[in-house]
């Protein structure tokens, strides 16, 4: 079974055999009916443009009449595990995946694999230490097994600022209402010489672009006034907000984002919560806070469905998405979540494709940030790209620097990659911290080069899936302004901050695709990859990225404490373009993938 021995197992010292008459609780996924290559190639004939089955998506009811395994199918996989004496003790809706538990013994029998205790990621795990096998009566009717590998795989989310709850933090003046208003010549007190950079006085950072700025950057004049009406913007992150629907409002209102409709924000929860203590629910808060209110500044008149995963596990991440596939109520749904792909346990590796193929076949557009740690190297010590955003049938939204001028226009364009330089203590130089952030991308070693990325992604690129497919506004020099309620030194109130990572761009991109949806009378897009790559790869549709901006970066002041200036105040140079090993180039690239879209997007139509 391809994947199913965890990866890190081969770089890991072993420390025994757990014991043999230790239970283990596992769950076996079902292959589709028909098969998982059957489905791969109904995906793409829905997804690729020219095929004559292109665009003819499935309800929810009719996508688990086709591909649903057969009550044959679950009787067949459970015989033989009652066989090998593995209890099967619970069968999923859908027959998505049956629950089993067994020994040790004889789950290492049954799955033909040998268990091992290993130290991982700070936890006590046993994992199997070769790939499972199956007899071939059932193997085809298996997808994948999870649980063989104990480690509990922590999803981080991707915002690229600290996380403002439940301290309260606000950015530091001064800074520019639009790129470049305010040159950094002076600190604070306006009196005290700043160095220059390079020979050149930087600006100081936008306090942060508003959805005017960005609608008017990315939509231009707009004249067919598209607000995304008719259209459903799905967002999953962990836990919900309970101040959500108040922080979006105040934020819209003072913004000219305007306000939201009765039961246009609404939240999807779970019966409860898990996990608390080690997911710090506060910082997904402000993940939730900015994802929203992100989609609703480009897209003011789409609706915004917020699922709410129980934890910051996998396993709830998995849940979640199925739960969106199921209710079948969106039409584009983004994620701002992640890890690095060797994170990735091997056998949820299966059950979300999986889920993604669904929701293909049924015309939701799924969306993932391309990370925020570059390469990874600095991260990992090992270069490569993030999941689920490597996966082939997602899109993965990469990272830009964005300017956005005076008048609202696009001023320029460049990868988001930051190396820092901090003030010395004499204030006359800026001395080098190092590489500190920049857009994910780089080519999986998960997944093989998809046919859509066939003569448009680079040769050099082409031994597997490369990262990402587009890009939008990322660098948290070049962020958006959002609001939620955080708790302040004075008390618990609403208020503003700065913020960026692959976190904004995505949401940004769903935002956008929603226009694109309603000007094309709110039909459904589906796996939007083989339309990027082969329609929308065009300066109409997508500007390309390519060299840097007018300035090397720019001079960023914070409050020491996060909050006043009670405390001092910091400064530092962000460079813009500086993204670990990736590189923006003319064409598609590992920063921002074919470009980034522009107001020939909004106004694409889908045939």
């Amino acid at each position: 079974m391809p994947h199913s021995r965890p990866g890190w197992v081969a770089r890991s010292h072993s420390l025994g055999k757990p014991a043999a008459s230790k239970q283990t609780t596992l769950k076996v996924y079902l292959a589709p009916h028909g098969g998982l290559a059957a489905l791969k190639d109904d995906v793409a004939a829905v997804s690729t443009p020219g095929n004559a089955r292109y665009g003819k998506f499935l309800s929810a009811s009719q996508y688990h009449a086709t591909y649903d395994p057969t009550s044959a199918e679950v009787k067949a996989v459970k015989t033989y595990l009652k066989d090998q004496h593995v209890t099967t003790t619970g069968v999923a809706a859908h027959h998505a995946y049956l629950t089993v538990r067994g020994t040790n013994a004889h789950i290492s029998k049954a799955f033909g694999v040998s268990l091992a205790k290993f130290q991982h990621q700070g936890q006590a795990v046993q994992a199997n230490t070769d790939a499972v096998t199956l007899p071939g009566t059932i193997a085809s009717s298996v997808l994948t097994v999870t649980g063989l590998d104990t480690t509990k795989t922590k999803i981080q989310h991707l915002s690229s600022t600290p996380a403002p709850p439940p301290a309260g933090f606000n950015n530091a003046r001064p800074c520019s209402t639009f790129y470049g208003q305010v040159l950094a010549t002076k600190q604070a007190d306006y009196k005290t010489p700043l160095p220059k950079f390079n020979g050149k006085s930087l600006p100081y950072a936008v306090c942060g672009y508003t959805g005017p700025q960005l609608r008017a950057a990315y939509q231009g004049a707009n004249p067919s006034g598209l607000d995304g009406s008719g259209v459903t913007v799905g967002i999953l992150d962990a836990y919900a907000s309970p101040t959500i629907a108040q922080d979006a409002q105040t934020y819209a209102t003072n913004h000219g984002d305007g306000s939201y409709a009765k039961n246009q924000l609404t939240q999807v929860t779970p019966s409860a919560y898990t996990n608390q203590a080690d997911c710090d629910p506060s910082g997904w808060f402000g993940e939730e806070t900015l994802d929203v209110e992100a989609v609703h500044a480009m897209a003011p008149g789409s609706k915004v469905r917020y699922y709410a995963a129980a934890s910051c596990y996998d396993d709830d991440f998995l849940n979640g998405l199925t739960k969106i596939v199921n209710q079948n109520k969106v039409q584009v749904v983004s994620n701002s979540w992640g890890e690095p792909d060797e994170g990735e346990n091997g056998d949820a590796l299966a059950a979300y494709q999986e889920v993604f193929m669904q929701a293909s076949m049924q015309g939701i557009s799924v969306l993932f940030s391309s990370g925020d740690n570059g390469d990874e190297l600095a991260n990992t010590a090992i270069k490569q790209t993030d999941s689920p955003a490597s996966s082939p049938y997602v899109t993965a939204v990469g990272g830009t620097a964005a300017g956005i001028g005076s008048d609202g226009s696009m001023t320029f364009q460049t990868g988001w990659g930051t190396q820092k330089y901090s003030l010395s203590a004499s204030g006359q130089a800026w001395t080098p911290v190092g590489y500190l952030y920049g857009a994910g991308g780089g080519t999986s070693s998960l997944f093989n080069q998809p046919s859509y990325q066939k003569g448009v992604v680079p040769s050099s690129q082409a031994n597997g899936r490369a990262v990402p497919d587009v890009a939008m506004d990322a660098d948290p020099t070049t962020g958006m302004l959002v609001g939620e309620t955080q708790t302040f030194t004075d008390g618990v109130r609403y208020g503003e901050y700065r913020i960026g990572g692959t976190s904004l761009a995505s949401p940004l991109f769903a935002g956008q695709t929603a226009l694109m949806l309603q000007n094309s009378g709110g039909k459904s897009a589906g796996l939007l990859n083989p339309l990027l790559y082969k329609q929308l790869n065009k300066a109409a549709y997508v500007d390309d990225v390519s060299g840097p901006g007018p300035d090397a970066g720019n001079v960023r002041v914070d409050y020491s404490n996060g909050e006043n200036a009670s405390d001092g105040l910091l400064y530092s140079i962000r460079t813009f373009n500086q993204d670990s090993s990736l590189t923006v180039t003319k064409g598609w690239d590992n920063v921002t993938g074919v470009g980034s879209p522009n107001a020939g997007y909004i106004n694409y139509k889908l045939k």
